[in-house]
């Protein structure tokens, strides 16, 4: 492992040595591991993208809004874990866009809620399928099917460290 993949043992490194701070030798190096390696998927996946493509936090704003359906401002940026100022920016440049709308809540006539509009779905639709496309197609010419396996396997144990 390089330096620049902020590898920091050897690969069957699983015991105790170079214990920092109650963390083992073994999780840094994979923390640094993982870090390292989705920064550059990460960074190819933008290299797909066009200029006219949304920001990181808007892209996920608009793919929770596609997930989940209509949401709050305040609600967005609780799942967000952004401030609702932030949030507030984010939406406003949505808007601009025409790729979401606010409309009365009919369970709270005081608040909005914000979805997609049918341009923002197709936004997230079609951008999701392009960079899914070349995934899919680097997994099958670069990888064996064992391997795609491990990635799946490796994907759920990572999902985990998402969870509360």
């Amino acid at each position: 492992m390089t330096e620049e993949t902020g590898g920091t043992g050897d690969a069957g490194d699983t015991g105790d040595a170079g214990r920092t701070g109650g963390v083992s030798a073994s999780a840094t190096r994979a923390a640094g591991d993982v870090r390292a390696v989705f920064s550059r998927l990460r960074r190819r996946l933008r290299e797909l993208a066009g200029p006219e493509d949304l920001t990181p936090s808007q892209v996920s704003v608009a793919t929770r809004l596609h997930r989940e359906g209509p949401a709050s401002a305040s609600g967005l940026a609780a799942a967000e874990r952004v401030r609702p100022q932030s949030m507030a920016a984010t939406l406003a440049v949505l808007e601009q866009q025409g790729l979401v709308r606010r409309d009365p809540d009919p369970g709270d006539g005081r608040r909005h809620l914000v979805s997609l509009t049918p341009a923002g779905r197709a936004r997230v639709e079609g951008g999701r399928q392009a960079r899914e496309e070349w995934l899919a197609r680097a997994l099958q010419d670069r990888c064996t099917e064992d391997e795609r396996r491990t990635v799946v396997e490796a994907m759920a144990l990572l999902d985990r460290l998402t969870q509360p």
